[in-house]
């Protein structure tokens, strides 16, 4: 997999296997560093964004990628990760807002804001979405394709969306050499064999809260070697959930490393460490982890 890596970045391992209670979150948190690879935190209002971000962080999740879906919600996920620190962008036109093609104009916009921002470090969230109510497909198609271009043309890794439509994508990404620059499969409840043809392209598997319930993907999660996956949590307003405490947010993605920490049968420590370097070298943040400032991040070395 070709990314932007940063290979002076280690990151250690807790060699006991033991698994840390959910009571002992306390400990829990001070050993972990956790990155979030998928979340629309742009949907929440701007108010609620402190708190959000200080929940994540007490449950050990450092950094969390802001996944835009059309071109202003892009802008606003580079406005946030200007604004907070922990925070970074994704910019790209989700496939459910594929309504007409990337021409010249949309593909300076888009240009444009993934390249005058650091904080932007990848192209996100694109892909194809082919349920009865989704846009015009051959729309679509043209769409991620444009979208892989400029992935390629800036050397940033790519997020992709698919639903009901792998064997489409991963054509598309195959002819369009989209695993030069790599990227992660998000949101995946696949099966072993979808999870393969995802690696195979040059791409990670992204493990979200679905992993808590879904038995084929519980198994396909322990078959798939940990140096293939990130974890997510796609996190976005959920108000159809009677009680706002139950939205899904990025702290959450703590749950998903403990639930793969469990399938795997080995702990939450080693999951966090190799998972979050896994994100971390696909996104080029390894220099963000105060590193530069001298603060001691465990799980770091």
């Amino acid at each position: 997999m070709t990314s932007k890596t940063d290979d002076s970045v280690t990151f250690s391992i807790m060699e006991n296997g033991s698994h840390t209670s959910p009571s002992d979150t306390h400990a829990l948190n001070s050993e972990i560093l956790l990155g979030d690879c998928h979340s629309h935190l742009d949907q929440y209002p701007r108010a609620e964004i402190p708190e959000i971000l200080t929940r994540a962080n007490d449950a050990g999740v450092r950094f969390i990628i802001g996944a835009g879906t059309t071109v202003d919600s892009s802008a606003d996920c580079i406005g946030m990760a200007q604004e907070f620190e922990p925070l970074y962008a994704g910019v790209g036109i989700h496939p459910m807002e594929a309504h007409q093609t990337i021409d010249s104009e949309i593909y300076t916009r888009l240009e444009s804001l993934a390249k005058n921002s650091p904080k932007v470090v990848c192209i996100s969230e694109v892909g194809l979405d082919f349920l009865p109510t989704s846009p015009d497909h051959q729309i679509q198609f043209q769409v991620f394709r444009e979208q892989i271009r400029l992935a390629l043309a800036l050397k940033l890794p790519i997020i992709f969306h698919s639903r009901d439509s792998h064997p489409e994508v991963f054509q598309v990404l195959r002819e369009e050499s989209a695993g030069d620059v790599g990227g992660a499969m998000h949101y995946f409840q696949g099966d072993e064999a979808t999870a393969r043809e995802a690696i195979d392209c040059g791409f990670y598997i992204s493990l979200a809260r679905p992993l808590m319930r879904l038995t084929e993907l519980q198994e396909t999660a322990k078959a798939i070697p940990l140096e293939n996956i990130v974890l997510e949590t796609d996190a976005a307003p959920q108000p159809f959930k009677k009680y706002r405490s139950n939205w899904t947010e990025p702290r959450h993605t703590q749950a998903v490393a403990q639930q793969l920490a469990e399938l795997k049968g080995i702990s939450v420590q080693e999951v966090a460490a190799v998972t979050t370097r896994n994100l971390a070298r696909l996104l080029g943040l390894g220099d963000w982890f105060g590193l530069d400032s001298g603060q001691v991040i465990p799980g770091l070395t």
